[in-house]
Formats: C-alpha cells, structure tokens, sequence
C-alpha cells in the first residue's frame, strides 16, 4: 500500500523536487500540502506549490492548504538570496489554475490526522511552525500520526544560516522544541547528511539534461539560483536536503541506518539560538541526558539510488 501523506513545506528549491516525487511515485498517496513560513513571501510559496501540482499533471487532485504566514515568536528571516526572489530560480512562472484552500492549515491537519488516526505519515520540510501551532491546539495528534519525517538540523555538521543552526530549526526554535517534545515517532534528516550524501554535480545534471522532458527542464530552472549560490559557500551542485527524505519515504533502502538519539532545540542561546542538540541513545557522559530517545536520526544515504529515483520522476512528464 502506498504510503499515506501530508507534505508541510516552504515551498521554493528542493521542496518543488520533494512535491515531485510524493506527487508522482506509485509508492507514496499525497494525500494534502500545507505551507508553512519559510523560504520567501508566504502568498509565492502557495503559488509555487500550485504551479509545481499542475506541472506535475495533477492540478486540482491534492488540496493546498495556507497555514502559519510568521514564526511563533520569532521575526521571519527569508532565503530568496538561495532559492531566488520567487523561491523557483527566478522564473516567475503564471499562477496556476488551482486555487489554495479557504480553510486553514493547522485545522486541516487536526481534521485529517483525527480521521485517520495511525495511517497518515508526515513531512514537515520547512519551519515546525504549523506542526507546532496544531499540537497547542490539539496535544492529542502527535500520538495519532504514524510517522513524523522532519529535514531539518544539524548532526556533527555546522549550520547553514549560522554556524550553529540549520534555517528550518533557526526561523522557529520554539516550534522545533514544541513537536520534538510532542511524542511524535519522529525520523529526523539533517543538513548534514545532504551536504554529505545529496549534491548532484555538473556531471549529475547533464545527465537530467539529457533527459529533456518538460519536468527535467523545469527541475533545471528552479534550482539555477541554488546552484549558483552553492558554489559561494563551497559546495559544488545542486543540494537535495527535503527531497531526498520523499525519496526516503519511497524507497526506505535509501536510508543508510537511523540512530536512536534525544533531540532537543536552542531556544535562547546568544550565539545558538536554533541549534538541534542531538544526544545519541547510548550516550555515557558525566551527565547522562538520555532517559528515551525521541526521534531516529539517519545516518546517511545512497546517493545513487537516490538520483535514479529522483531521474525516475523527472522522465515521467
């Protein structure tokens, strides 16, 4: 059976290559995507998910959802200077014909969670503020989700907004601490595993290229601008830190091990506000801080099969 989901996403970059993969794989039903702050303007990112819908042949068949426009407290810090000024490499393409729904996120999250108590999976691939906004209204779906995939984070790697913090964790610290806190069963893929394990080089995009199909061209025009900012910071390609957990979702032997850690967010640090603290299961220092994990950390990935999944997608159209 396919896997049941609900994507939570800012919706610029990879997250349109991560929209591709649960919209077209046959082993994942997207079941509804709901927008969350994030990368740039709230009302592109709806737009962005519409447009990415249709270009994936689907338009009007998985409902959009606007939830959290700001941080829980925070003031929001955008990306464009990454993904572009419209989060799609600066292509501002037309509106979709789809329209967002009137009804808002964090509701329909508690509505749907509810209705199928134990069925539907989660990722949550942009700032936890709406899953963190649905768990204060309603505490009773963390048990009810079956699955809760998280990108976001650091493990033994350094940030890639500070040198401390990943942006997800950064633009709402208290909404990561909230859901870590929650008793999700959380799988958590950080930036450092796709800085490691996800860049796909010149080599690698020539090989989309070739593909020539409407969906590779499109692939190619939204991630320009991250390609070229990528290689200001040193990396050389095209990083796949969301979609590389819908390929995971897909294909689980992708994954290369999950360890059972305690995670736990900087919410007040001068210099790390917005750090993850991730403390291995069997950790045995002075302070024993571990008493129950609460999330399965990934411990890398394979690359290759996850280009042929992410190649798969971009040849159906």
């Amino acid at each position: 059976m396919p896997v049941r989901l609900i994507i939570d996403t800012d919706t610029a970059g990879d997250d349109v290559n991560s929209l591709l993969i649960a919209l077209l794989h046959p082993e994942i039903q997207l079941e509804a995507v709901t927008i969350s702050v994030g990368n740039v303007g709230f009302e592109q990112q709806i737009e962005n998910a519409l447009y990415t819908i249709e270009m994936a042949g689907r338009s009007g068949q998985v409902p959009v959802y606007p939830g959290c426009a700001t941080p829980l407290l925070s003031e929001w810090v955008a990306a464009d200077y990454v993904h572009g000024r419209d989060g799609m490499g600066d292509s501002f393409f037309p509106k979709a014909r789809q329209r967002p729904e009137p009804k808002h996120a964090v509701d329909a999250l508690i509505e749907r969670i509810h209705a199928a108590p134990g069925e539907l999976t989660i990722l949550a691939q942009a700032p936890l503020t709406n899953i963190a906004a649905a768990v204060i209204r309603d505490p009773s779906i963390a048990a009810k989700v079956k699955t809760l995939y998280i990108m976001g984070g650091t493990y033994f790697a350094p940030g890639n907004i500070t040198p401390a913090a990943e942006y997800n964790f950064y633009v709402d610290p208290e909404a990561a601490r909230i859901v870590f806190r929650a008793g999700f069963d959380i799988r958590l893929v950080d930036w450092g595993l796709c800085v490691r394990d996800t860049v796909l080089d010149d080599a690698d995009l020539d090989d989309i290229r070739r593909l020539d199909t409407e969906l590779a061209r499109f692939y190619l025009q939204v991630n320009r601008v991250v390609r070229r900012f990528n290689e200001t910071v040193g990396i050389r390609g095209v990083t796949h830190p969301d979609s590389i957990v819908a390929a995971m979702i897909a294909d689980p032997a992708i994954a290369r091990g999950w360890q059972p850690c305690q995670v736990d967010i900087e919410t007040r640090g001068e210099l790390t506000r917005g750090a993850s603290v991730i403390t291995p299961a069997e950790y045995a220092g002075v302070e024993k801080r571990v008493e129950k994990p609460n999330a399965q950390v990934c411990l890398g990935a394979d690359k290759a099969r996850f280009k042929a999944l992410l190649m798969d997608i971009l040849s159906r159209r």
